[in-house]
C-alpha cells in the first residue's frame, strides 16, 4: 500500500456527482494515509445522483490550488456540465496543471478540463460520448482502463475504478511532474 500520509487531496464536484466515483477514490485516499477534503460551487452538502450526501469543507471560489497535493475529479453529467458553467471551479482545476500536480479524472468530469484549456496534447480517456469533445480540444482519445499522462490520470467508467484509484495513488505519492505542461 502506497502511503499518503501528509498528502492533501481535493475532490471537486456539486450536486449530481456519479456516488461511486466520488465514493470510491474518497476510500481509497483516505486508507492509503490522505487527507480527502470536498470542494464546491456552493452550499454546506452536495448529493450525489444516487443519493450519496457529502459534506463541503471549502468552496471553490476560496480554494487555491497550492493548498493541496493534487485533484479528483468525480463524473456525473449533470455534475460535470455545472462545473464546467463555473469558473471558480474552471481555475481551481486548471491552477493543478500550472503547478504540474497531480489529477485524476473519471467518466465526464473532463469536460470541466475541456473548459479549462488542459487537455490539449494530451492522451486521455473518458466516458465515450465525451470523445470528440475531448479530440476538438486537442487530446488523443483512447478506449483504455485507466490512462497516464504526465500526472493526469484518466478512466471511463464506474467499472474502471479500481484500476483508476490504483493509478491515482500512485501518482499521488511521485507528487509534482516536472515534465507536466499545463
Amino acid at each position: 500500500m502506497t502511503d499518503l500520509t501528509g498528502k492533501r487531496i481535493a475532490f471537486l464536484a456539486t450536486d449530481g456527482f456519479e456516488d461511486s466515483e466520488l465514493t470510491s477514490p474518497w476510500a481509497a485516499v483516505t486508507n492509503a494515509g490522505g487527507a480527502a477534503l470536498m470542494v464546491a460551487p456552493k452550499g454546506d452538502s452536495i448529493e450525489g445522483k444516487n443519493g450519496h450526501t457529502q459534506n463541503v469543507d471549502e468552496l471553490s471560489a476560496s480554494a487555491h490550488a497550492d493548498s493541496f497535493d493534487a485533484l479528483v475529479l468525480p463524473g456525473g453529467v449533470v455534475n460535470a456540465d455545472h462545473l464546467r458553467m463555473d469558473e471558480a471551479s474552471i481555475a481551481f482545476a486548471k491552477a493543478f496543471f500550472e503547478a504540474s500536480k497531480p489529477v485524476g479524472v473519471i467518466c465526464h468530469g473532463s469536460w470541466l478540463l475541456i473548459e479549462a484549456g488542459v487537455v490539449d496534447g494530451r492522451t486521455i480517456t473518458s466516458y465515450p460520448s465525451l470523445k470528440t469533445d475531448l479530440k476538438n480540444a486537442g487530446a488523443e482519445w483512447v478506449d483504455e482502463e485507466v490512462v497516464v499522462d504526465q500526472g493526469l490520470v484518466s478512466s471511463r467508467t464506474p467499472d474502471d475504478l479500481p484500476a483508476f484509484n490504483a493509478k491515482v495513488i500512485e501518482e499521488i505519492a511521485e507528487g509534482a511532474h516536472a515534465g507536466q505542461h499545463a
